[in-house]
């Protein structure tokens, strides 16, 4: 048995996900001794942190074992680093991402991988002519209630499928009474800023994977909140939606619904709730929960509900329960197949392609917006 050491840059490592997700979670890999590979090799994730302020990067290194660290990114890709992760603010990934192709190092950004489904490609198309790997981070089927509600739909729970449900989202405080939880770039265009942008990518493989390929979109968007105080406390006009409605059409029929906003207040179990029926059941998942009603167990609720009290709707669904084993991040479960995949070309589904698919629903979903009609959904390939 052999210790392997796999550099990874992680640009933007000071941001929230970077810290938390990715540089974390690799840590953690790396402190239990690595990732063991097929062959018995263990697989020991070597961090370099790039950011714009050598103070807080030099604090963040120093805080987790002296870790390397630089403010350029020309510096780092430079290096024999082979993996670059890209997780600062979208709107000039692009850029940043055609470097890292440049200086021959595997691609593993998070999502949305571009601004447009033609940067999205391009990139895509570079890092395969390139003979890179690369990939895009899609952790949310890796939640425990997502995760059950996959394994449900892959063991034919639900028969034909007829749609799926999607509520998400939460209050998004404008930073007047209390600090808004979601950094200012995200609600300024030129930044990469949208919800559709940002969570559609989510919305596409959840659909294409739970259900089926998307094939059509019509969508309605609108800014709830106008103005908000940005980090340094100065108010800032929006101009990107924060609220963003979508009906989608799916592969074999079935249709989808997508009510997704950052300005409405919560009376669901979770803060993103994923229902699928089926002609022989139904299921309801948040992140960590999932709950079905098969047809056999389907009351009459026509008349049922039809008075005060007449029927608890909830206690006549079954919870799915926990698969054996500690839970493990979702994130962590993204890196280690990816790194499977880098290592001994273990197969590795979210490619940039994929990536490209999720940029593709939200850029026809503001194109259906802006054109007020129903946009189909055509195949992407490289």
């Amino acid at each position: 048995m052999a210790e392997i050491k796999m550099g990874v840059i992680i640009n933007g490592a000071t941001g929230r996900m970077g810290t938390t997700q990715h540089m974390a979670n690799l840590l953690a890999i790396a402190a239990e001794g690595g990732l063991p590979l097929a062959n018995g090799d263990r697989l020991i994730p070597d961090l370099l942190l790039v950011g714009r302020n050598t103070g807080r990067l030099a604090t963040l290194a120093a805080s987790h074992g002296n870790l390397r660290y630089t403010t350029r990114l020309e510096e780092a890709l430079a290096g024999p680093d082979q993996i670059y992760m890209d997780c600062t603010h979208t709107g000039d990934r692009p850029a940043r991402v055609r470097q890292a192709i440049a200086a021959g190092k595997h691609i593993h950004i998070e999502k949305p991988t571009a601004p447009t489904v033609d940067e999205a490609m391009e990139l895509a198309r570079l890092a395969e002519r390139a003979g890179l790997k690369h990939g895009v981070i899609q952790d949310k089927l890796f939640l425990p209630g997502f995760a059950k509600l996959l394994a449900i739909r892959q063991a034919g729970f639900f028969g034909r499928v007829l749609q799926v449900r999607i509520d998400a989202g939460s209050w998004i405080f404008d930073g007047t009474t209390q600090a808004c939880q979601r950094p200012s770039w995200n609600y300024k265009k030129a930044q990469g800023g949208g919800l559709a942008l940002d969570m559609m990518a989510h919305w596409r493989y959840m659909i294409d994977r739970l259900v089926a390929p998307v094939t059509g979109v019509c969508a309605v968007m609108t800014t709830a909140i106008p103005e908000r105080l940005d980090e340094q406390g100065q108010r800032y006009t929006v101009d990107a939606e924060d609220t963003s409605h979508a009906l989608l059409q799916i592969q074999h029929g079935a249709v989808g619904v997508i009510t997704n906003s950052w300005a409405t207040r919560l009376r669901r179990d979770d803060t993103m709730v994923v229902q699928i029926d089926g002609t022989e059941g139904s299921a309801v998942a948040g992140r960590h929960r999932c709950f079905t009603q098969a047809a056999a167990d389907t009351p009459e609720a026509f008349f049922g509900a039809s008075h005060p009290g007449g029927m608890d709707h909830h206690s006549l669904w079954q919870e799915v329960p926990d698969a054996e084993g500690p839970l493990r991040n979702p994130f962590r479960q993204c890196w280690e197949a990816f790194l499977r995949h880098v290592a001994e070309d273990a197969p590795y589904l979210p490619n940039l392609v994929e990536g490209a698919k999720a940029v593709q629903l939200a850029d026809l979903a503001y194109r259906s917006v802006e054109e007020q009609r129903w946009m189909n959904v055509p195949e992407l390939k490289l």
